[in-house]
Formats: structure tokens, sequence, C-alpha cells
């Protein structure tokens, strides 16, 4: 006879947790960003090339951890939307470099403070559900 799993043990699986963890950030995100179109992997993609300089696709899927063909659908679109622009690299005549193009540096601009408060409610809504308090006092 085959065991049933117990469903109150769901709330101990890591796996399920960072799922629903990640679940929770995204909606959060896309709540505060609705405006923007912006995803938060494409936040993500954003912020990396606006801290790397001459970045290729494959020093961005390093950097993110956004497998190859998520990051070039992402980089498609955000292009397709001028907030990215692609070269060829000098060294390389196969290789993309991505930089930020001037809208995606407004975009970056307006962006990060709501992606920051919605990281901050994520958080918030983690001290209170555990009763942790991050007070240095």
């Amino acid at each position: 006879m085959a065991r049933e799993s117990d469903p109150n043990q769901l709330h101990l699986s890591p796996m399920h947790l960072l799922h629903r963890a990640g679940q929770c950030a995204d909606s959060l995100f896309e709540t505060g960003a609705k405006d923007s179109g912006l995803t938060a992997r494409q936040l993500a993609v954003l912020i990396t090339v606006a801290g790397t300089k001459g970045l290729s696709q494959t020093g961005l899927v390093e950097r993110t951890g956004i497998d190859r063909s998520t990051l070039s659908d992402i980089t498609r679109r955000l292009q397709k939307r001028r907030l990215l622009q692609r070269r060829r690299t000098k060294e390389d005549a196969r290789a993309y470099a991505v930089a930020l193009t001037d809208k995606g540096r407004q975009t970056l601009r307006v962006i990060e403070p709501i992606a920051r408060q919605a990281d901050e409610r994520l958080l918030a809504a983690r001290r209170a559900s555990s009763g942790v308090s991050l007070s240095t006092h």
C-alpha cells in the first residue's frame, strides 16, 4: 500500500518555501512596477548591465544565473523597448556586448526605488511572520 504524503509537511520543504518566496517577491515587484512593464528578471539584467561596462551576453548569463535561451529572449525584448543595445565585441566578432541606452538608464533610475520598496516589504513580511527583529540595539 502506497503511503500518502502528509500535506502538513509542505511548509518544511526548503524547495517549496524558496519557490513560494520567489512568487511573493515577483508579485510584490509586479504590483509596484506594473506601469513600467518590466519583470523582475528584466530588472536584474538592467542592473547587471549598468554595473559592468562591455559585458557580453555570456558574462550576463554567468552573473545573473539566467539560462542562455531565457536571457536571449530577455535581451531581445529589452532591445525592442530600446532599453538595451547589443554590439559585436572587438575581441570576438561572434560575441555581443550589451549596454544600457539612455532610455534604459532613465528607466533604471525610476524602477530601482520601486524594487527596493518591494524588497523592503518582502523582508518586513518575513520579519513579522517569524518574530525575528533585525534591530541592532
